[in-house]
């Protein structure tokens, strides 16, 4: 969620994040009910007729973001035709792609700070149970951890590599979750010195 944030300002980011995801999952129910790749196809236009008057930095960057989708575009293809339901496996591609470039949309035109004050709203009927703050908290970690922990995967797998000729397979999932419980360990240190999450 952090690299997507667009580097082009719209209009988009002036709505209310609220709206945005309220939105995002109505549109994603209503995907799912479609079964036609026609009528999914002309969904997938509507995402992109959204994604177009930007201009092309912005179209660019989104189209970027879908990157790491086409990997499972060519096994789920692969496979109806393998089996003999292109239509379906076209059903299924289209429903996949609108729905990730409709949610990149909504996560590159709002703020991570909205969108925790969004889920601070959501939790708070949770509040006996688990303060909403906390909860909030959590998931900025978490999303703000993903790349962190991905980057140390590859430094780790990397000296892995400049160390010995065989594949690191398993052996760099200890030293990466070592890695993983000094960076928590660490960030709680600085949580607790700044007060903790109320």
């Amino acid at each position: 969620m952090l690299t997507l944030t667009s580097p082009v300002e719209t209009p988009l980011h002036r709505l209310p994040a609220g709206a945005k995801l309220a939105a995002l999952a109505t549109f994603t129910v209503v995907l799912f009910w479609l079964k036609s790749p026609v009528a999914l196809a002309l969904a997938l236009g509507g995402v992109v007729a959204l994604h177009v008057p930007w201009g092309a930095a912005f179209t660019t960057h989104a189209a970027r973001m879908l990157r790491p989708l086409w990997p499972f575009v060519a096994v789920v293809a692969a496979w109806h035709l393998w089996i003999g339901e292109a239509a379906s496996g076209a059903a299924v591609i289209l429903r996949m792609v609108t729905a990730v470039a409709a949610a990149n949309l909504v996560t590159m035109t709002t703020r991570l700070s909205d969108m925790i004050t969004v889920l601070e709203r959501l939790a708070a009927p949770l509040a006996p149970l688990l303060p909403p703050r906390r909860l909030a908290l959590a998931f900025a970690l978490v999303i703000r951890f993903i790349p962190t922990l991905a980057a140390r995967m590859v430094q780790i797998t990397e000296a892995w590599r400049a160390r010995s000729p065989r594949r690191p397979g398993w052996r760099v999932l200890v030293p990466a979750t070592l890695a993983a419980l000094d960076d928590a360990d660490q960030a709680a240190e600085a949580l607790r010195a700044r007060g903790g999450a109320e």
